[in-house]
């Protein structure tokens, strides 16, 4: 069936499920499915549902992310035995003819994955599935928007290179041109996503770079947000952090430490020292004041001591992370790290993840407690809650309902989900 044909209006709508793993990049995509799929008729649903078609979009940065996919492709085929399934995204990169082979799903490489509506619309022309009946999503407050993808650092221990391949950026022009139409949707809030979301622009020769992106989104829409925050410390400018001068670029960066020794970070090839990474943090605390500073961290690394760990823990002591997201080392097939022994032992990187987490949850915890009688701008994803700029999770109690409206709010209290407040004016 062509890109262009039309459903047939003598029949149901049919409804496809369109689930999601892994990082705001692969959100994207598969909102930009979602998107084409109801242009050509169909209802979509972003939860396991019973469904006349599926599209799962996956990641396999770690094993933990390998079993999440198979397991929701088995949701899938419980839920709807005879719907298509169409499987896409890393994992599907990686081991796609096995995953083809043992769970008769259809595979889509990455390089097609902007064809993934045309391959869901196919499969449905071929199906014989009873139309589902259950209530398609509404509409979003935040949007999902890929700037690039592919990455040139080789970081041992990541396979994303490899299932990725190298930076592509995407052009001004059509960025701009898409926040636009979210925007004139009723969108709010125009989340940057990527790959390498940092290194925006440098496989390009005319001179395209974040700042500049930034600066087109600022001029040349009317979103009320704009969000850009995975950035590694050799990607910090003058020019990308004067960005933050305006407030409509939301105060949160996402700067993946991912070990505090400088030993491991040489052998995970990252492109940083602790002390470059400080910087990096410094920074953007005096350009963006109050800004919130999210983090990744892999524990157990080949070859990482105890002192290796215990200068980590110093590291986020010092930084106070609003957020901290702990991986145990993984070891991915394809990788340089795969080649190195895997020494340190599997209840050892359990300790030490949990007593990261530990830590983290404390800085969390402190850092909401700080908020108590704030003045927060809070966009409203559900009835009752939403986001901070600084992606604070926030509620209030009001018989209103504020879906989508930019709100501001008087923190009064914390609990364990986040913030709780009440509506000013």
């Amino acid at each position: 069936m062509s890109r262009n044909a039309s459903p047939d209006p003598t029949k149901a709508a049919p409804l496809v499920a369109t689930l999601t793993l892994g990082c705001k990049l692969n959100q994207a995509e598969t909102q930009q499915a979602a998107r084409d799929l109801q242009r050509r008729g169909c209802l979509t649903v972003d939860r396991p549902a019973r469904a006349d078609a599926f599209l799962i979009n996956t990641c396999t940065i770690t094993h933990v992310a390998d079993r999440k996919a198979r397991r929701l492709i088995r949701v899938a085929r419980r839920l709807s035995p005879s719907a298509p399934v169409i499987v896409t995204g890393c994992y599907a990169e990686r081991a796609g003819p096995e995953l083809a082979r043992q769970l008769d799903v259809q595979v889509l490489a990455n390089a097609r994955k902007d064809d993934a509506a045309d391959a869901v619309w196919s499969a449905l022309d071929a199906s014989n599935a009873q139309r589902a009946t259950v209530p398609a999503s509404g509409g979003r407050t935040r949007a999902f928007i890929k700037i690039q993808e592919g990455c040139d650092d080789i970081c041992a221990f990541c396979i994303v290179p490899r299932v990725r391949g190298r930076e592509r950026a995407i052009p001004i022009d059509e960025i701009v041109a898409a926040a636009r139409e979210r925007v004139e949707e009723g969108v709010q809030e125009i989340v940057l996503t990527g790959t390498q979301p940092g290194a925006y622009g440098r496989d390009r020769s005319d001179g395209s770079t974040a700042a500049k992106l930034i600066d087109a989104l600022l001029s040349r829409t009317d979103a009320a947000r704009i969000r850009y925050s995975s950035i590694q410390p050799q990607d910090i400018t003058p020019e990308l952090l004067a960005c933050w001068d305006d407030s409509r670029v939301c105060r949160h960066v996402h700067l993946a430490l991912q070990s505090g020794s400088d030993d491991v970070l040489s052998r995970m090839r990252r492109r940083y020292t602790a002390a470059q990474f400080r910087e990096a943090v410094a920074a953007f605390r005096s350009a963006a004041p109050g800004v919130s500073i999210t983090t990744d961290i892999i524990a157990g690394f080949p070859g990482e001591t105890e002192s290796d760990h215990a200068a980590t823990l110093a590291l986020m002591r010092e930084l106070e992370f609003t957020d901290v997201h702990v991986f145990p080392y993984s070891s991915r097939p394809g990788t340089t790290a795969a080649l190195l022994t895997d020494d340190v032992p599997p209840e050892v990187k359990r300790a030490r993840s949990a007593e990261l987490r530990e830590l983290g949850a404390i800085h969390r915890r402190r850092t909401l407690e700080t908020k108590v009688g704030s003045l927060q701008s809070v966009l409203f994803e559900t009835r009752h809650s939403g986001l901070t700029d600084t992606y604070l999770p926030c509620r209030v109690e009001t018989g209103r309902d504020l879906t989508n409206l930019l709100h501001s709010v008087r923190v009064t209290s914390v609990d364990d989900a986040g913030l709780v407040g009440e509506l000013v004016g």
